[in-house]
């Protein structure tokens, strides 16, 4: 069975981008304890992704890059944003140190009301300075693995796939954990975590 449209993909894979020293660095693994499990053609993945892989079959490697305009985009200096502290206060109306810290990654609204995710650069006495960019904007990404699998979505599966909610994958459907719609809820609930 091949890769195509309403296919679920099995990958185990190594993704390099290219280091500060010019040389390939592992940023991402998928192993065969922790596959990446796709449903191909659903939106789960950079279409240039979905690209490369379309009509691959079990056991065929591939090895391919995907470029920054494929990909995320360049890096984006109007991203990086210099906010007041008093933003990122609790309920009781101090700072939240247990979710706002270097590194972290925090959702922000935009003007228009949808939630962005932004990611802590520096916390400085009365400002949070954040960045907007996607971690890997303005990186070359550099695909290479094998299919380890190809299979047929379920009927299940694919109604959690565009459940308005979003479950979030293929293996998250209500299906699999036996529970049924029923146990889905309005808001997939845990069986489809």
């Amino acid at each position: 069975m091949k890769i195509e449209n309403q296919k679920v993909a099995t990958l185990i894979y190594e993704m390099f981008v290219q280091g500060e020293d010019g040389k390939d660095e592992v940023m991402e693994t998928a192993t065969l304890e922790r596959p990446l499990i796709y449903c191909h053609g659903e939106g789960m993945m950079l279409p240039a992704f979905e690209a490369a892989m379309l009509g691959k079959d079990v056991d065929d490697s591939f090895d391919f890059v995907i470029t920054p305009d494929q990909a995320y985009g360049d890096y984006d200096e109007q991203g990086v944003m210099t906010l007041d502290k008093k933003l990122f206060y609790n309920g009781d109306n101090e700072f939240d140190t247990e979710r706002v810290y270097e590194g972290a990654i925090v959702p922000m609204n935009t003007t228009d009301g949808q939630i962005i995710n932004a990611q802590v650069v520096e916390i400085t006495d009365d400002k949070v300075t954040i960045d907007l960019n996607h971690p890997l904007a303005g990186e070359t990404l550099h695909f290479v693995g094998k299919v380890v699998d190809v299979r047929d979505v379920t009927p299940g599966e694919l109604k959690a796939l565009r459940h308005r909610g979003g479950c979030g994958g293929c293996k998250g459907s209500c299906d699999s954990c036996g529970s049924g719609d029923e146990g889905c809820g309005s808001g997939c609930g845990s069986c489809c975590q």
